[in-house]
């Protein structure tokens, strides 16, 4: 299974570069990275099976492995898709910030432990990570029918017919478009990425009145200091139209790796030029608080015999609407450290996740708790 994504453009505030434009986009000049940042809008999710597809037999990754990692298999949304609760991000690996060989290493550590689900994008290393990614899987030879891989479409090339959301570049609208995909046989579901939840239920509307079909789930940022839309918008989405949580940067871009505890060190990704914005992220005032809060959490980790980024990966995991967390590596110990969340997952009691709240301080209430 394959999954792009597409996205549109609006007036978006840019933030702290999750806006994902990396590697050869990264030499251009700040204002025309920024002014690109401002668009990088949403994404749409289109799962593509190139072999034959057999609901009943889709997960074929093997047995012992599952039990060996304890990888679990959860519906995206309220779609007959299983993915795993784990996925592989490419974004600034891919194509940049490790080798190929790395890549493969990984891509490998992934699928053993039970990884069906891979994410990337076609801005990513400015297309490289697209390729590597289909170069390791035509090299692995895995059957295609076993995999969920997702990308993202917008900023395909220089061109303007190359990028957006034009007929030329994926047919019409999206909810048009990704229902013209479906019905050709090329696609099984579609999803977004980074949509409010007013969009969401546009097009889920748009769908249902001209008899077209509607999204499954929504890609969206989640993480212990981005909490909001995962925990309060998107649950009643999931009620009302069964539209998922497929979530990424669980670490807050590595934030809550720890590393950054005291300053940002000379090999770090925040030390590079075209993190610039991490680090001043890291270094402002929030960004200490932020830290000491990571402190404080780090006794719970020890408790529970785990590390902070296992801690915080198992945290995603256990709010019930999420389907799949996408984690990002530069190197195999780092992609095994995170897997090993999923040992840390029963662990994660109620007096648990209550502890972490206590230290955050930041958990949302929807509408339903201040009647309540």
């Amino acid at each position: 299974m394959q999954v792009s994504i597409a996205c549109t453009e609006h007036n978006l505030k840019s933030r702290n570069g999750e806006d994902r434009l990396i590697s050869k986009q990264n030499t251009t000049t700040p204002n025309v990275v920024n002014a690109a940042r401002a668009k990088f809008r949403t994404v749409a999710i289109i799962a593509r099976s190139l072999g034959t597809f057999t609901p009943q037999h889709h997960i074929s990754l093997k047995e012992s492995t599952a039990k060996q990692t304890g990888m679990k298999y959860r519906n995206l949304g309220k779609s007959g898709l299983r993915v795993s609760c784990l996925g592989l991000g490419t974004w600034v690996t891919f194509g940049g910030q490790i080798s190929d060989e790395v890549a493969e290493q990984l891509m490998t550590i992934a699928y053993e432990s039970g990884v069906n689900l891979f994410d990337t994008a076609e801005v990513y290393a400015a297309g490289k990570a697209e390729v590597i990614l289909g170069n390791i899987l035509k090299k692995k030879g895995w059957r295609r029918s076993s995999l969920v891989i997702t990308t993202k479409l917008y900023w395909g090339g220089k061109a303007e017919t190359e990028r957006g959301l034009s007929r030329k570049h994926i047919i019409e609208e999206i909810v048009r478009a990704m229902t013209h995909v479906i019905n050709q046989g090329m696609a099984m579901y579609w999803g977004t990425s980074r949509w409010s939840a007013m969009e969401i239920m546009e097009a889920y509307s748009v769908a249902r009145q001209f008899n077209m079909i509607p999204p499954v789930c929504e890609q969206a940022e989640y993480h212990l200091f981005q909490r909001e839309k995962v925990e309060v918008q998107l649950p009643e989405l999931y009620h009302k139209i069964g539209v998922g949580a497929m979530t990424w940067s669980p670490l807050a871009c590595g934030i809550i790796s720890g590393k950054y505890g005291n300053g940002v060190p000379e090999s770090s990704r925040a030390a590079l030029k075209c993190y610039q914005w991490l680090k001043e992220k890291i270094i402002s005032e929030e960004g200490r608080k932020q830290q000491v809060k990571l402190k404080d959490l780090s006794p719970i980790a020890e408790r529970l015999g785990c590390t902070l980024p296992q801690l915080a990966v198992a945290w995603c995991l256990r709010n019930e609407g999420v389907s799949s967390v996408l984690l990002g590596s530069s190197n195999p110990e780092q992609l095994i450290e995170n897997l090993g969340a999923i040992q840390v997952l029963p662990k994660m009691t109620s007096h648990i996740v209550n502890e972490i709240d206590n230290i955050l301080g930041n958990k949302p209430y929807s509408k339903k708790d201040y009647r309540s």
